[in-house]
């Protein structure tokens, strides 16, 4: 199965969000109606960019490989090459 590593910005204060998933249309929606702690004060949020993982693990990895950063930056420069293919 598929899974997907994704960064999300809130339109409410510009802020990211990094998560991972198997279904990223049905995860957005999750998360723009309210249905997750963390974003749910700072709704609604757009997808930016997206990565496509073999499996679970090694989209988790990557995950916290991206949070692992903790610089705005960083997430910046992968957003600015991305397409939605």
């Amino acid at each position: 199965m598929t899974y997907y590593v994704y960064i999300l910005e809130s339109d409410f204060d510009g802020s990211y969000y990094v998560g991972s998933t198997s279904n990223l249309k049905e995860r957005l929606e999750r998360h723009n109606q309210g249905r997750s702690k963390y974003t749910k004060q700072k709704r609604p949020w757009k997808i930016l960019y997206h990565e496509k993982h073999p499996n679970r693990s090694s989209a988790m990895k990557r995950e916290y490989e991206i949070k692992r950063q903790k610089r705005k930056a960083y997430i910046s420069e992968l957003i600015k090459g991305f397409s939605f293919d």
